[in-house]
């Protein structure tokens, strides 16, 4: 993390942004300290060092935001400013963000709390911050124009009202909304309950991010700002598979998950081997007699879905959103299908042409991923990710839930691999294979299904039955 005074240089205190703002350097001097954070790995959960206590949650690939006590409020300091976002390995974007990251920091406080945000402004426009789903003065709603004037560029404002309410929230920009979210500003807000709740439970780990889209060309790194649908590049925590770190938790840990869609379409989000209960919104926690158990639940654009459940199988578990073009890497949606097409005669005569030309999709879209051809710079394969047995063939929205007995309470390290016990695996199977069987409509037994020689087809004609005469018999052609 740097330092106020890096954070002074980088800024060009002397004749920046800030110095524009007509901040005297005294008011400068009581401004928290904006701490900064470039590294898109998972942080350990910050544990509350003043305050009333609660159980931190850990962010996905992501970090939870510092804090002062001052006269007893908590203030926090949020810059919004360009940052470089590391989306996997080897594929960044230039986005927009807090702190130096998109998403930015997760901002944590407990019910009751009175909070204070300072927000500067270091981006080429103006911008506010709404505090989405908090119940607050109208006037801290940050709707730029309807509740407050825009902050300017260069310019700090500050934002304080009491978190009335525990649960699981959002900030985002309400100026040049369309542009800005779609440049990746955004960050979580979790109000922990001040006392035992009847609606919310203790848990031991506690995991949140946001789902959020982007449409960046291979080979470049700022996102197109006017896509409305369709999107190529599908993210946690501006993060794609398999740049998303695994969820990593002790086996029997009651587990919640708390995730945000500020993309702009619906997400199905899918678990394997578990089931969860849906045990809150962004409108609160939701009564008991409101929950069932799901393995999938749907989250829809501008929604907080809180999921928990026992981690009582051990393995490694995929998590993922079940729309199959959300789980791909840099997709394009107008390559024609070609499966069943058979022009590797063509394709030979293409490469004496063009040497690196390669058939594409002409078994499915798994070709993809065993292509060799380079890739443009600064982008994703498609379908990516190396499990133990294979490629995964997985990119986007995915990762895997890893539940170990061996895990430690608090430990969040990736434990590898699962071993499997032995006759635990599916194989192949070896041995001799039965015909194939179908049953006669007419309450029969079984028959094996006779193969019809090649090239022949067999029609059935039938006149109306009348009285007790028989149907004529079928013609053969």
């Amino acid at each position: 993390m740097s330092t106020r005074r890096h954070f002074f240089q980088s800024a060009g205190i002397a004749g920046g942004a800030l110095a524009a703002a007509a901040i005297s350097r005294v008011a400068l001097a009581a401004l928290p300290e904006p701490l900064m954070q470039s590294a898109p790995d998972t942080m350990a959960p910050l544990a509350p060092p003043n305050g009333r206590p609660y159980r931190p949650v850990l962010t996905l690939n992501g970090w939870t935001l510092p804090w002062r006590m001052r006269d007893g409020v908590k203030e926090f300091h949020l810059v919004a400013e360009p940052v470089v976002r590391e989306m996997a390995p080897g594929f960044k974007a230039h986005l927009w963000g807090y702190n130096g990251q998109s998403p930015g920091p997760t901002i944590e406080v407990v019910e009751g709390d009175r909070v204070r945000i300072f927000v500067t402004n270091k981006l080429p426009e103006h911008t506010s911050v709404h505090w989405h789903g908090q119940r607050l003065p109208n006037g801290m709603d940050g709707v730029s124009g309807l509740n407050q004037p825009s902050i300017q560029p260069g310019k700090t404002f500050v934002y304080e009202f009491v978190a009335r309410r525990p649960g699981t929230f959002m900030y985002h920009p309400h100026a040049d909304e369309m542009t800005q979210m779609a440049m990746g500003m955004m960050g979580m807000w979790v109000t922990h309950p001040k006392a035992p709740h009847p609606l919310i439970d203790e848990v031991d780990r506690d995991i949140c991010f946001l789902l959020n889209a982007y449409d960046i060309d291979p080979g470049s790194y700022t996102p197109q700002i006017m896509t409305m649908l369709e999107f190529n590049i599908w993210s946690w925590n501006s993060r794609v598979f398999p740049g998303i770190d695994s969820l990593n938790v002790r086996y029997g840990d009651k587990v919640r998950i708390r995730m945000g869609n500020l993309t702009m379409t619906n997400h199905p989000i899918h678990i394997h081997g578990h089931e969860f209960q849906v045990t809150g919104t962004d409108g609160g926690p939701v009564p008991h007699s409101a929950r069932w158990s799901e393995v999938t639940t749907d989250i829809a654009v501008g929604q907080m879905r809180q999921i928990e459940f026992v981690a009582d199988e051990e393995g490694d578990w995929a998590f993922h959103c079940h729309k199959s073009h959300h789980t791909m890497n840099a997709m394009g949606h107008k390559i024609p299908t070609l499966i069943g097409v058979d022009h590797s005669g063509l394709a030979g005569r293409i490469r004496q042409l063009i040497p690196d030309y390669m058939v594409m999709g002409e078994r499915g879209m798994a070709d993809m991923g065993e292509m060799e051809m380079p890739l443009p710079d600064n982008t994703a394969p498609m379908m990516t990710g190396e499990g133990p047995f294979g490629g995964v063939e997985m990119g986007g929205m995915f990762s895997v839930l890893k539940v170990r007995k061996e895990q430690k309470p608090g430990d969040y390290s990736n434990p590898g691999w699962y071993r499997h016990p032995p006759g635990s695996v599916a194989y192949e199977w070896t041995g001799a294979l039965a015909e194939p069987m179908r049953e006669q409509a007419a309450g029969k037994s079984a028959m094996p299904v006779q193969a019809m020689p090649q090239g022949e087809v067999q029609v059935q004609v039938r006149k109306p039955q009348t009285g007790g005469g028989k149907l004529d018999s079928g013609h053969q052609h």
